[in-house]
């Protein structure tokens, strides 16, 4: 490893203040260091620094200091070959799960090629429409149609594996990765799922149907998402940190992406370790 990508929650002080501190290490070791320009412009920090969605392709190795949505914001850009280890600056995530005490310990081990890492699914989102490109957004967590606060309910035809699943009318649709599983999809009554499942899992919002349930599906499978109620303000939001509105008409199209993303685990915490924590299981 040459090049470190860094980025931090620029709404942290102490993430940031961490990221500077570990960034002069890394230097004094000679290795180079990559800010994303947020993290950069916050740091006052005029090294080399790029656009968060390109800092993966100038790196051997990804670093973020904040929460998951920090990671999240860097990992649905970063290529498969690049691994990335994320440190929790708060109260424990379910991806960034390296704490700040275990940091020092994890980097030695993974700047000398000793650790372990996971591949986690991602899916590549498009939507197909009256004058819509053919630009396609890939996510690590989940693909979410949502309706404006004042919107009635939407409907939306799902196709899976071009077969005619099922029709909703529902206040949205989420379509989530396991890794994404315990994220929005867990707040609306959604199953959790090993994050290295070949699983995707659609969980409607509010259904009007109380039969609409949680479906659990190959994710070798495409889904579909035809928007079928006209004049509503519909949104698409990608990871919870990029959106854009969708239309009748409009067509969602998700499938596994050919590049998922490279996760650098703890050896000190299980999946479980992390579930029992996050969720408070077995405290009385």
């Amino acid at each position: 490893m040459k090049t470190i990508g860094i980025s931090a929650k620029i709404t942290s002080e102490e993430a940031l203040q961490f990221a500077a501190k570990v960034a002069a290490d890394l230097r004094a070791r000679d290795f180079g260091v990559c800010f994303d320009y947020a993290t950069a412009d916050k740091l006052g920090d005029r090294g080399k620094c790029v656009a968060k969605g390109e800092l993966g392709k100038h790196s051997d190795l990804l670093m973020t200091f904040g929460g998951d949505g920090t990671l999240l914001s860097v990992a649905r850009h970063a290529p498969n070959s690049v691994p990335i280890l994320g440190v929790n600056m708060g109260t424990l995530g379910f991806l960034t799960e390296v704490r700040v005490e275990e940091f020092p310990e994890v980097l030695e081990r993974v700047l000398a090629g000793d650790y372990e890492s996971e591949e986690r699914v991602a899916f590549d989102v498009a939507v197909r429409g009256p004058g819509r490109d053919h630009r396609i957004y890939r996510v690590l967590n989940d693909a979410t149609i949502n309706k404006s606060a004042l919107a009635r309910i939407i409907e939306m035809r799902v196709t899976v594996g071009g077969e005619f699943m099922s029709s909703f009318r529902a206040d949205g649709l989420i379509v989530a990765t396991p890794t994404g599983s315990t994220a929005y999809n867990l707040s609306a009554g959604g199953p959790i799922i090993y994050p290295t499942m070949g699983a995707v899992v659609l969980t409607p919002i509010c259904p009007h149907m109380l039969t609409n349930r949680p479906v659990v599906l190959p994710d070798t499978l495409e889904i579909e998402i035809g928007i079928a109620t006209p004049n509503q303000e519909i949104f698409l939001t990608l990871d919870g940190q990029e959106g854009l509105p969708i239309a009748e008409h409009d067509t969602v199209r998700i499938k596994k992406s050919l590049n998922p993303v490279t996760l650098i685990r703890t050896p000190k915490k299980s999946y479980f370790d992390v579930l029992r924590t996050k969720l408070k299981w077995g405290e009385a």
